[in-house]
């Protein structure tokens, strides 16, 4: 993944110079687990009060929900769903790096719900066919302006209601889309879209 990755968030609590970086799951059956991510320049995990937020937005208990989680980094947000009772996690990033320490992470919290492909967000969209998710995380590489293109894109792949969260530069308005939630933690905008219906 680009070198931009989420520099607007503060550097993962628990991480530090020659030291391996490290998120904590903050709810669920995988409560206060750590899990370990890439030492790459930028990556910057979610941090641990907006994804409370977040997760207030969704509801505690995702009992059932299917998840598509792009940009994955250090997967915090999919293993978070899965925590908090999602049926499935599919988490993308074109990093192998990332990618083989989220295979370490599913491995270590002993699940098998979690689907980790190696590919780019917008080539796995491109897809036809497969799962109709109820959730997506849309958390790209800082300043990118990949958001756009991939909301752009995701109808296909929403089920009924589906809600997609979104980390970007600066909030985001497109046709079709309704902002339900939204909030700032630094130079990063955080939102919670539903894509309206026909």
């Amino acid at each position: 993944m680009s070198p931009l990755r989420k520099r607007g968030h503060a550097p993962a609590a628990g991480s530090r110079a020659g030291h391996r970086n490290r998120v904590r799951i903050i709810g669920g059956e995988w409560r206060s687990r750590l899990i370990d991510f890439e030492d790459a320049e930028g990556l910057r995990p979610t941090p641990d009060r907006v994804r409370e937020t977040l997760f207030n937005w969704l509801g505690q208990d995702l009992t059932g929900w299917r998840v598509l989680d792009l940009f994955a980094g250090s997967g915090v947000l999919g293993f978070e769903a899965l925590s908090r009772g999602a049926a499935s996690a599919v988490l993308v990033d074109r990093s192998r790096g990332a990618v083989e320490r989220l295979r370490a992470t599913a491995a270590a919290l002993g699940t098998d719900r979690a689907e980790l492909l190696h590919c780019d967000a917008l080539e796995f969209l491109a897809r036809p066919g497969g799962s109709a998710f109820d959730v997506v995380f849309v958390d790209p590489p800082y300043a990118s302006g990949l958001a756009l293109p991939v909301l752009e894109r995701l109808a296909p792949h929403l089920a009924p209601g589906a809600r997609v969260y979104v980390e970007s530069a600066a909030p985001l308005a497109l046709p079709g889309w309704t902002a339900l939630r939204s909030g700032r933690a630094g130079a990063v905008c955080y939102q919670l879209f539903l894509k309206e219906q026909p």
